[in-house]
């Protein structure tokens, strides 16, 4: 009898053992909010806590098998945890303890991408090739850089108007063909119709090259200095000095009061 009581004591002392464990275990849970921990070595605990957690679960992510579903509920936690580190670095340095978020190490943070214009919301493993956040990371082409005036107006010379397209030596060789081969073909087209009776005859046809010339033509292509007609009369140096005169004189009466005859005026 006494040995099942004794049994049964030890029992008892190894649930009520269990029970008051599972106490202090609840007891020792993180703090859900960090302002709620006064203790400088416990923030450092738990922070610590909180790195571990961030890498175990970027190592999970890794795995591209793990599905779309289960990547990106990975990825959110890992966010999650890394706002909560924060938050503990932050009450850790009013705590008066080291300022983590400027001396501590940003492994972390480095694994992760971060989209631009997100929040500093960043994707880890697989969950940066996940379809529609591929397309996030793709980056445009920079725009070419635009050209001031005067950068664009060193390139306005003579070939920018097209004076010297002559030069390049491709196009006077083609003119030449096109103009012979428009010169056969006129003349080609000009002894068919000859030949079949529609064309003039030799009598009607012109000579360009016989150019009459008249008399004076000849007389004007001797003389190098050519004759024009004056269609209003030139006056002489004579009639200049006279009308100089009496513009003077009539200036002279005007100013001391004489009266002009009819003839002056």
């Amino acid at each position: 009898m006494a040995r099942n009581a004794e049994k049964a004591m030890t029992t008892l002392a190894r649930w009520r053992a269990a029970q008051l464990g599972e106490n202090d275990k609840h007891k020792k849970r993180r703090p859900y909010l960090a302002t709620e921990c006064k203790n400088l070595y416990a923030c450092e605990k738990w922070r610590m806590q909180i790195i571990r957690e961030i890498a175990k679960k970027v190592a999970q992510i890794q795995n591209a098998g793990l599905g779309e579903f289960r990547i990106r509920d990975l990825n959110d936690e890992i966010n999650k945890l890394l706002r909560e580190k924060r938050h503990w670095e932050v009450q850790i340095k009013d705590l008066g303890g080291p300022d983590y978020q400027r001396v501590g190490p940003k492994m972390l943070d480095h694994e992760g991408k971060e989209v631009p214009g997100n929040r500093g919301y960043k994707y880890f493993g697989a969950a940066k090739e996940l379809p529609g956040v591929r397309e996030l990371f793709e980056q445009e082409p920079p725009m070419p850089p635009r050209k001031t005036r005067a950068e664009l107006m060193k390139d306005v010379d003579a070939d920018y108007y097209g004076y010297r397209d002559d030069d390049d030596g491709i196009l006077i060789p083609l003119e030449q063909i096109a103009e012979k081969t428009a010169k056969q073909k006129a003349i080609a087209e000009w002894k068919a119709k000859k030949e079949e009776g529609n064309g003039p005859t030799e009598d009607e046809e012109e000579d360009i090259y016989n150019v009459q010339i008249s008399s004076d033509e000849e007389d004007d292509n001797d003389n190098p200095w050519q004759k024009f007609a004056v269609h209003m009369p030139v006056p002489s140096q004579q009639d200049v000095e006279q009308a100089l005169l009496r513009r003077r004189k009539r200036e002279l009466l005007e100013k001391y009061g004489v009266p002009l005859d009819e003839s002056e005026k």
